[in-house]
Protein backbone atom coordinates (compact mmCIF):
# COMPACT_ATOMS: atom_id res chain seq x y z
CA UNK A 1 0.00 0.00 0.00
CA UNK A 2 1.36 3.36 -0.99
CA UNK A 3 1.16 6.04 1.22
CA UNK A 4 -0.44 8.01 -1.50
CA UNK A 5 -3.81 6.12 -0.33
CA UNK A 6 -3.13 6.91 3.53
CA UNK A 7 -1.91 10.72 3.29
CA UNK A 8 -3.48 13.43 1.31
CA UNK A 9 -1.62 16.63 0.71
CA UNK A 10 -4.27 18.48 3.30
CA UNK A 11 -2.71 16.29 6.12
CA UNK A 12 0.39 17.43 5.68
CA UNK A 13 0.90 19.95 8.48
CA UNK A 14 4.57 21.83 7.74
CA UNK A 15 5.38 23.40 11.04
CA UNK A 16 3.20 22.48 13.92
CA UNK A 17 3.92 24.58 17.19
CA UNK A 18 2.96 22.88 20.18
CA UNK A 19 4.66 22.75 23.75
CA UNK A 20 4.10 19.23 24.50
CA UNK A 21 3.01 15.73 24.30
CA UNK A 22 -0.59 15.94 25.01
CA UNK A 23 -1.06 19.25 22.63
CA UNK A 24 0.71 17.76 19.89
CA UNK A 25 -2.36 14.87 20.27
CA UNK A 26 -4.52 17.77 20.58
CA UNK A 27 -3.75 19.18 17.29
CA UNK A 28 -3.78 16.59 15.55
CA UNK A 29 -6.93 15.22 16.87
CA UNK A 30 -8.42 18.36 15.31
CA UNK A 31 -6.80 18.31 12.16
CA UNK A 32 -7.71 14.94 11.63
CA UNK A 33 -11.43 15.15 12.49
CA UNK A 34 -11.31 18.12 10.12
CA UNK A 35 -10.40 16.22 7.23
CA UNK A 36 -12.02 12.60 7.85
CA UNK A 37 -15.06 13.91 9.12
CA UNK A 38 -14.76 11.74 12.38
CA UNK A 39 -15.62 13.34 15.79
CA UNK A 40 -12.45 15.32 17.03
CA UNK A 41 -13.17 13.93 20.42
CA UNK A 42 -13.48 10.50 19.68
CA UNK A 43 -10.11 10.58 17.94
CA UNK A 44 -8.62 12.61 20.92
CA UNK A 45 -9.57 9.59 23.33
CA UNK A 46 -8.33 7.38 21.66
CA UNK A 47 -5.03 8.33 20.82
CA UNK A 48 -4.92 9.17 24.67
CA UNK A 49 -5.64 6.18 25.68
CA UNK A 50 -3.16 4.12 23.21
CA UNK A 51 -0.42 6.15 24.68
CA UNK A 52 -1.25 5.31 27.81
CA UNK A 53 -0.55 1.26 27.14
CA UNK A 54 3.37 2.79 25.79
CA UNK A 55 4.18 5.85 24.17
CA UNK A 56 4.13 5.62 20.55
CA UNK A 57 7.65 7.46 19.79
CA UNK A 58 9.81 5.39 18.53
CA UNK A 59 12.95 7.42 18.74
CA UNK A 60 15.27 9.04 16.50
CA UNK A 61 12.31 11.74 16.58
CA UNK A 62 9.66 10.21 15.42
CA UNK A 63 6.06 9.39 16.86
CA UNK A 64 3.36 7.19 15.30
CA UNK A 65 0.09 7.91 17.37
CA UNK A 66 -2.23 5.56 15.76
CA UNK A 67 -5.80 4.24 16.89
CA UNK A 68 -9.16 2.63 15.66
CA UNK A 69 -12.02 4.22 14.74
CA UNK A 70 -15.69 2.45 14.73
CA UNK A 71 -16.79 4.88 12.49
CA UNK A 72 -14.20 5.27 9.63
CA UNK A 73 -14.26 3.64 6.52
CA UNK A 74 -10.96 3.54 5.47
CA UNK A 75 -7.27 4.19 6.67
CA UNK A 76 -6.56 7.68 6.98
CA UNK A 77 -3.09 9.38 7.87
CA UNK A 78 -1.87 12.80 8.84
CA UNK A 79 1.66 14.19 9.45
CA UNK A 80 2.97 16.95 11.01
CA UNK A 81 6.43 18.56 11.36
CA UNK A 82 6.97 20.06 14.75
CA UNK A 83 8.05 23.87 14.73
CA UNK A 84 10.53 22.32 17.36
CA UNK A 85 11.04 19.25 18.90
CA UNK A 86 9.16 18.08 22.20
CA UNK A 87 8.98 15.40 24.76
CA UNK A 88 6.90 12.31 24.18
CA UNK A 89 8.51 9.76 26.57
CA UNK A 90 9.74 8.16 23.51
CA UNK A 91 11.79 4.76 23.76
CA UNK A 92 15.14 6.26 23.08
CA UNK A 93 14.28 9.54 25.78
CA UNK A 94 15.05 11.81 22.35
CA UNK A 95 12.71 14.55 21.79
CA UNK A 96 10.34 14.13 18.75
CA UNK A 97 9.49 16.41 15.54
CA UNK A 98 8.27 13.94 13.25
CA UNK A 99 4.81 12.85 13.90
CA UNK A 100 2.69 10.37 11.25
CA UNK A 101 -0.92 9.68 12.98
CA UNK A 102 -2.57 6.91 11.81
CA UNK A 103 -6.50 5.70 12.35
CA UNK A 104 -7.82 2.43 11.40
CA UNK A 105 -11.24 1.47 11.01
CA UNK A 106 -12.26 -0.74 13.59
CA UNK A 107 -12.00 -3.99 11.87
CA UNK A 108 -8.58 -3.16 10.16
CA UNK A 109 -6.72 -5.64 11.37
CA UNK A 110 -3.62 -6.93 8.98
CA UNK A 111 -3.71 -3.48 7.24
CA UNK A 112 -3.62 -1.44 9.77
CA UNK A 113 -0.50 -3.09 11.59
CA UNK A 114 1.16 -3.44 7.48
CA UNK A 115 0.35 0.39 7.46
CA UNK A 116 2.09 1.14 10.92
CA UNK A 117 5.10 -1.08 9.88
CA UNK A 118 5.30 1.39 6.62
CA UNK A 119 5.53 4.31 8.42
CA UNK A 120 7.49 3.25 10.83
CA UNK A 121 10.16 1.57 8.13
CA UNK A 122 9.58 4.96 5.49
CA UNK A 123 10.50 7.26 8.47
CA UNK A 124 13.17 5.10 10.39
CA UNK A 125 15.36 5.59 6.85
CA UNK A 126 17.94 8.65 7.59
CA UNK A 127 17.94 9.91 4.48
CA UNK A 128 14.27 10.48 4.51
CA UNK A 129 13.98 11.67 7.76
CA UNK A 130 16.45 14.08 6.82
CA UNK A 131 14.64 15.47 3.49
CA UNK A 132 11.31 15.65 6.19
CA UNK A 133 13.45 17.79 8.32
CA UNK A 134 14.63 19.98 5.74
CA UNK A 135 11.86 20.38 3.47
CA UNK A 136 9.71 23.71 4.96
CA UNK A 137 6.43 23.57 3.18
CA UNK A 138 3.46 21.35 2.79
CA UNK A 139 4.24 20.23 -0.95
CA UNK A 140 8.19 19.06 -0.16
CA UNK A 141 6.94 16.99 2.62
CA UNK A 142 4.41 15.25 0.46
CA UNK A 143 6.87 14.71 -2.08
CA UNK A 144 8.77 12.98 0.58
CA UNK A 145 6.75 10.94 2.48
CA UNK A 146 5.58 9.88 -1.33
CA UNK A 147 8.09 9.15 -3.43
CA UNK A 148 9.07 5.23 -3.73
CA UNK A 149 12.41 4.20 -2.66
CA UNK A 150 13.85 1.98 -4.51
CA UNK A 151 15.05 -0.63 -1.99
CA UNK A 152 11.24 -1.06 -1.32
CA UNK A 153 10.21 -3.94 -2.24
CA UNK A 154 6.46 -3.83 -0.24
Amino acid sequence: MPLTDLVATTAVIPALKVNGKKQAIQEIAARAAQLSGQNERVIFETLLQREKLGSTGIGHGIAIPHGKLPKLDRLFGLFARLDRPIDFDALDGQPVDLIFLLLAPEGAGADHLKALARIARLLRDPEIARKLRDSRDAEALYAVLTMTPSSDAA
